[in-house]
């Protein structure tokens, strides 16, 4: 136990400085243990504004840890009034309860703040996911800067975090685009939460597969059902070209339209994206799946914007901020800034 309680020091002491210039920035969400590299490969410690998160995906944690952690953040870090443990560790990373093996029931909603934007948070819900992912707060942060007078396009919106962001910063139009029509719900709430929402708003949301969707906004037509299943109509859109778009898949998933695969295809749904993106545009491609490395997939976007006709301005990578620490210097989470 004791070695635990000092894995935990050295992570809040090491993110003294950041926890300094997030506070400053009105953000009170943040990634306390970060435990694959800071001692307890599986445990994950976040901060959501009053709410303490604990997760684990390897290994249950036991009453006796759990009741040291929560006692020895109680001293340390005394900055929430609620501690959750969501245990993660059954297959597909199903929340569970320890006791019973049963689902929890839903936990309370609040709202946090991350750079001076409002979101809904809530420790447990009816997916398995918290609702706003912390280590992609260094691509919101760009895209805040970026935003203002621009279009942007918002793919595997999930929560509309991405998209919300871009209102309150000054975009012009924003299109939040997911398959699930709970999630979308959440970015509607968080839309009207900072007053970029409903009518006169410039949040737009579209709930649809991701193919069919950006198929059509490309230009590139109607996508044919690739798997058999239920005749369910496929929404239509206008095609539309974005200032700015933001691609953010899952690292799997099958679908009727077709497959998101980030290790052996991302080129799937990179292509559609770019063809979305406006000339002289900015496409922002994420990839979290940890083994694929930086080099290779970024040498794949490049050969794909110039095999699409088009011309690759300039590149840059964005890191993940110090609360998510990789020692190697190479982080799951691979941002790449696209100037096409």
């Amino acid at each position: 136990m004791s070695s635990l309680v000092a894995d935990l020091e050295r992570a809040l002491a090491h993110r003294v400085p950041l926890l300094a210039e997030l506070e400053a920035s009105a953000t009170d969400c943040y990634r306390l243990f970060h435990g694959t590299v800071e001692g307890r490969p599986g445990l994950t410690i976040d901060r959501y504004g009053s709410t303490l998160l604990m997760q684990s995906f390897h290994a249950s944690v036991d009453d006796a840890e759990r009741e040291a952690i929560e006692a020895w953040y109680r001293g340390a870090h005394p900055v929430f009034e609620d501690f959750v443990y969501n245990d993660r560790s059954a297959a597909h990373s199903r929340v569970r309860n320890v006791a019973d093996d049963a689902a929890p029931e839903p936990t309370k909603t609040s709202i946090i703040r991350e750079l001076g934007v409002s979101y809904l948070f809530r420790a447990r819900h009816r997916g398995h996911d918290p609702w706003l992912f912390l280590d992609l707060r260094v691509a919101r942060r760009y895209v805040q800067s970026v935003a203002r007078g621009r279009s942007v396009l918002n793919l595997f919106a999930y929560t509309c975090g991405v998209g919300t962001c871009a209102a309150v910063a000054g975009a012009s139009r924003v299109l939040n685009v997911d398959f699930a029509r709970s999630s979308l719900d959440v970015g509607v709430e968080n839309a009207a939460l900072n007053g970029v929402g409903g009518a006169g708003g410039t949040s737009a949301f579209f709930q649809s597969d991701f193919f069919p969707a950006v198929r059509q906004l490309s230009g590139l037509g109607l996508a044919k059902p690739r798997r058999h299943g239920a005749e369910v109509p496929t929404p239509r859109i206008d095609p539309e070209s974005f200032d700015l778009v933001f691609l953010d898949p899952p690292a799997y998933a099958k679908g009727r339209f077709g497959v998101v695969d980030l290790v052996h295809d991302y080129g799937s749904v990179f292509k559609p994206s770019l063809l979305a993106t406006r000339e002289g545009g900015t496409l922002v491609c994420c990839n979290n799946v940890a083994k694929v490395e930086l080099e290779p997939w970024l040498d794949a976007l490049k050969r794909g914007v110039h095999r699409h006709g088009r011309q690759l301005r300039d590149v840059a990578i964005l890191t993940p901020d110090i609360d998510f620490p990789s020692p190697d210097g190479r982080p799951p989470l691979k941002v790449a800034v696209l100037g096409v």
